[in-house]
Parts: C-alpha cells; sequence; structure tokens
C-alpha cells in the first residue's frame, strides 16, 4: 500500500517503422537499435528505430532505483542521496496524474546520469471504463508521440495497486475487466504511434492486506507486460517483516499466471528500531532472488511515515553498506 501522499538508410526506414509499432513486451524479434544520439529528435534525417528496450528488460546486475521530491526533473535530490548511500541510482520513479505532459526534459536527464526513468501514471477524475472505452485517446496518443520522440527508454506503470480499495481505480471503483480494458487500450495507442520504447510494468500491491482479491483477473497478458513491478513496505514491527513474508505470496500467486521479470517497485521501511533489521531483508531477499531485477525505495514524507533514510541512522549505515555490493547499479547507456 502506497503511503498517502540509431539511424537506418532512407530505403529501409518506411518498411523498420512498420515493423516496429508494437511494443517491448509484443515484439521479441524485432532488430535492436543502437540509443539514439541526444537532440536528435526534430531532425529531417530518415527516422530512428525505436529504442531496443529488450536488454534493459534483463538486466546484468540489479536495478538500485530510488524515488524521492522532484526527481527526476531536477537532479539535486539525486545527487544528493548519491552522497547520502554511496551510490547513485540507476533507476529513478515519478508519478504523474492524468493529464499531465510526459516529462521528457526530466528522463533525458535521468538517462545522462546513466539510470532508467520509471513513471507512475495515475488516473486521477477519469475512470476505466471511459479509458478503456477510447475518452482519453487523444491525450493518450499525445503522450505516446512524446514519448517516440524522445526515443529513450522509459518504464510507465499505469494504475498500481490496482487490487487495494484505497485507490481511485481500485477495487471499490472499477472491475477488473475496465482495468485490463484500459491497460490494453493505452498499450496498443502506445503501439498505434510506433513507441516501442516503453517497459511496460504491471505492478499491484502485495496481497497481504486483502488476501481474497485475485491478482489474474487484474492481469492484462504477457503480450501486454514486461515487468512485473511489487508495491510493498516493511511496517511490522513485532514480530518485523520478512521479505519472503512481505512479497513471497504475491510472488506465488503471480508465478501462476505470468513468468515475466519482478522488479520491487515501491518498497521503505517504517522509522524504527527494526528499521536496519528491515533494510537488511530487503536486500537480502533481492539479492537472492533471480527473477527479481532491482527495487526502488520510496525515499519521500508522507503523511503515514516519514520513508526517507535517515542521516546517521543504524539503517543508512547499514543500508549503504550493502548498496556497495557489486551485484547493485550499473550505467544503463552501457547495457547491450
Amino acid at each position: 500500500m502506497r503511503p498517502m501522499l540509431r539511424r537506418v538508410p532512407a530505403s529501409v526506414a518506411l518498411s523498420a517503422a512498420l515493423a516496429l509499432v508494437l511494443t517491448a513486451c509484443s515484439t521479441p524479434d524485432r532488430r535492436a537499435a543502437a540509443p539514439p544520439k541526444l537532440g536528435s529528435a526534430g531532425s529531417k534525417a530518415a527516422p530512428e528505430l525505436p529504442f531496443d528496450v529488450r536488454p534493459l528488460i534483463h538486466p546484468p546486475k540489479k536495478y538500485f532505483g530510488a524515488a524521492m521530491k522532484g526527481a527526476p526533473h531536477s537532479m539535486k535530490a539525486v545527487d544528493d542521496y548519491t552522497v547520502m548511500v554511496g551510490k547513485r541510482p540507476n533507476l529513478i520513479e515519478y508519478h504523474a496524474a492524468w493529464g499531465d505532459g510526459f516529462d521528457s526534459s526530466g528522463v533525458r536527464k535521468a538517462w545522462e546520469s546513466g539510470a532508467l526513468t520509471v513513471l507512475s501514471w495515475e488516473p486521477f477524475r477519469t475512470s476505466l471504463a471511459d479509458i478503456a472505452d477510447g475518452a482519453s485517446d487523444g491525450y493518450i496518443a499525445e503522450y505516446a508521440r512524446a514519448v517516440r520522440t524522445l526515443n529513450l527508454p522509459v518504464a510507465i506503470t499505469f494504475a498500481d495497486e490496482m487490487n487495494g480499495f484505497w485507490e481511485e481505480w481500485g477495487t471499490e471503483h472499477a472491475t477488473p475487466e475496465e482495468y485490463v480494458r484500459a491497460w490494453r487500450r493505452i498499450h496498443d495507442v502506445f503501439a498505434d504511434v510506433g513507441a516501442a520504447n516503453v517497459i511496460w510494468t504491471w505492478s499491484p500491491n502485495v496481497i497481504n492486506p486483502m488476501k481474497k482479491v485475485a491478482l489474474r483477473p487484474y492481469y492484462p497478458g504477457d503480450a501486454y507486460v514486461d515487468w512485473v513491478g511489487l508495491v510493498g513496505y516493511f511496517t511490522r514491527v513485532d514480530p518485523p517483516d520478512e521479505f519472503d513474508e512481505l512479497f513471497g505470496p504475491t510472488i506465488a500467486q503471480i508465478r501462476t499466471f505470468s513468468p515475466k521479470p519482478l522488479i520491487v517497485l515501491e518498497t521503505a521501511a517504517v522509522p524504527g528500531s527494526r528499521r536496519a533489521a528491515d533494510v537488511r531483508q530487503l536486500f537480502k531477499g533481492v539479492s537472492a532472488a533471480r527473477d527479481v531485477v532491482g527495487f526502488v525505495w520510496f525515499n519521500h514524507k508522507a503523511p503515514r511515515a516519514d520513508w526517507r533514510l535517515a542521516k546517521g541512522s543504524e539503517a543508512l549505515a547499514e543500508f549503504r553498506r550493502l548498496a556497495a555490493a557489486d551485484i547493485y547499479g550499473f550505467d544503463v547507456r552501457k547495457v547491450r
């Protein structure tokens, strides 16, 4: 539960573009493209192939991610976080409301620092049914064109925590069928404009707070998903949470219907005497799970708790020690 808060010759450009209108999750045979040259958008030369995100879906090491105020539009918080934890995040998450424009500047800044951006797109003040029926197609297409024009990789998660009652798009406001239709509609609009530089990330909350809500009815299908994101926070004090207890039941259920790579898309631990132990559990669990490609620490202060790592704390010292492991972090620009 989220705390409240490469060029091609002109003779082949057309055929290449037609062959690549689908997204990463449904185009396993598309040819790899070299990363675009920054600032090339708007050129009248032959169009670039969409950025090939496949190597980033199955990375050589674990993503070391963080979410923090103002990032990636401003990278100051990322710089400060890097100094604090001793390693630069290579996955930066931010949230955008429905109706917002695509933050191409922020995504570019993150990329230039060696990080992939993950966007959590939240459909506030609209309904999944309306999205599914095409009411937002114009907005989605405009957004998708901006993503395609930038032509840098970006992960997108839409309406996460859909299995929770606390979200406007959650169990008390939308059906699983509406959710799936809305997800597929968005995905297909992106495909129509050729925005294949997206890692589609389906992200339920861990099932522990609502065990009776099955995840499978909410799943759009493997053709529409690249990563499965997990949202879960270490909140239990006595006895404390363990990684397998917090995430294990959700992973087990997901594995009955999808083999997609997993990523802990949002996590943190409540402040207090158990926080250092929770940090150890997080790193231990992600390190041991071969199908979990990394995690994102939610470094925000929220009404429910201050999830930020505190300077001088035992938890920060433990986080810094464990983050130093070579398995965590890599320059996303160098992945082929």
